[in-house]
């Protein structure tokens, strides 16, 4: 069984469809939907994460997936809360950094007292040149594994790019120390710019890890 969720705790709460986050948060005093699959050799996630802010500068993340094998039917769910803040928003051309915090629960996969999920924390550093045809984040943040009485350093980088018109291009890597990072790469178009996209990628972990691939699709709705 592979699931990125379990693998990644904090794969979930980045703009569609990259992991790592962005110094952006979703319109004052409204919200978000950010959906998408994840299909692998041997299962598929499935996910829905809306997200609220709530006055200017408070944004909270509610939302869940589910993992299902496709050979045992074997079927576990995941749970992810968060709060994030900006210390200063991403200008064009400029700069951004904020703050994150939050928790994730495996309650099929860590039982008992681990059902508590795992609390975890990261910056979010976006940086944007040329009018925002070409925009990196940096992440770096660390989980607290229950299961494992262990701190785990998680780190993220990734950049969108504008390929023309509604079209732009995504590509990242991102992992934490206790194994070999992944990197996943697609694209994302605009049906209605700042406000409805849908998106696909491709990736796996880098050291080649056949299980590891996977392609998703996604969308996310962001009304004004």
């Amino acid at each position: 069984m592979f699931s990125l969720a379990v693998c990644l705790p904090i794969s979930a709460q980045a703009a569609r469809p990259l992991v790592t986050d962005d110094a952006r948060l979703t319109n004052a005093h409204s919200c978000q939907l950010e959906s998408w699959m994840r299909s692998y050799q041997g299962g598929q996630e499935l996910w829905a994460l809306p997200a609220c802010n709530l006055g200017e500068n408070f944004e909270i993340t509610l939302g869940g997936g589910t993992y299902r094998n496709r050979d045992d039917h074997y079927q576990t769910e995941d749970w992810v809360s968060q709060f994030k803040t900006l210390f200063k928003p991403l200008d064009t051309n400029g700069w951004g950094v904020g703050f994150a915090v939050g928790r994730v629960m495996h309650p099929d996969i860590q039982p008992g007292p681990n059902q508590l999920g795992n609390t975890y924390f990261y910056v979010p550093a976006s940086f944007s040149w040329h009018d925002d045809a070409l925009i990196v984040h940096v992440n770096a943040g660390m989980l607290r594994d229950r299961q494992q009485a262990r701190n785990k350093l998680n780190m993220g980088l990734g950049a969108e790019f504008q390929l023309g018109g509604p079209f732009k291009g995504v590509a990242e890597i991102f992992g934490d120390y206790t194994q070999s990072p992944f990197y996943q790469m697609g694209l994302r178009y605009s049906l209605l710019p700042d406000v409805f996209q849908i998106d696909g990628t491709i990736g796996q972990q880098v050291d080649g890890n056949r299980q590891t691939q996977w392609l998703s699709i996604g969308l996310r709705w962001t009304p004004k």
